[in-house]
């Protein structure tokens, strides 16, 4: 199975905004404003949880950088950033991206979620993640 970011990138069949050695960032085929772009790692990885830590760096770093421009070369006055990651998040395509969306007052949508998960987790979630926070940080020598 071919990953459709890949092809892109290997054709260089894309309306580029940047292209680096291991970020990208390119025009997606159907914008939500003017100026919405995709963010990309150039090596394939499926998801946030199939990034190390140094390539999800280089990664956010090109998504601020889009972002700044957004603010000064289109006159946003803000952005929203947008990703989903693994079975059950929505992710329309197999490859880490995160969409950097230029936004600015009175622009007539939301990206905002208007609703709760209908998913419940026993127990405390908050608890549970900093639990699991803690004891992977002393197992990682960090404490």
């Amino acid at each position: 199975m071919d990953c459709t970011f890949c092809s892109l990138m290997r054709e260089g069949a894309a309306r580029w905004v940047f292209r680096g050695p291991s970020a990208a960032a390119f025009a997606p085929l159907n914008p939500l404003s003017p100026g919405h772009t995709l963010v990309v790692p150039t090596s394939h990885r499926a998801d946030i949880f199939d990034t190390p830590p140094e390539v999800l760096s280089e990664v956010m770093a090109l998504v601020q950088r889009v972002a700044e421009e957004m603010r000064t070369a289109l006159g946003a006055g803000g952005v929203n950033i947008l990703s989903a990651s693994g079975p059950g998040s929505e992710q329309s395509v197999p490859h880490l991206h995160f969409h950097v969306v230029p936004r600015w007052p009175g622009d007539g949508f939301s990206t905002w979620p208007d609703q709760q998960s209908r998913h419940r987790v026993e127990g405390d979630p908050v608890a549970r993640l900093a639990t699991a926070m803690t004891a992977h940080r002393q197992a990682a020598g960090h404490d």
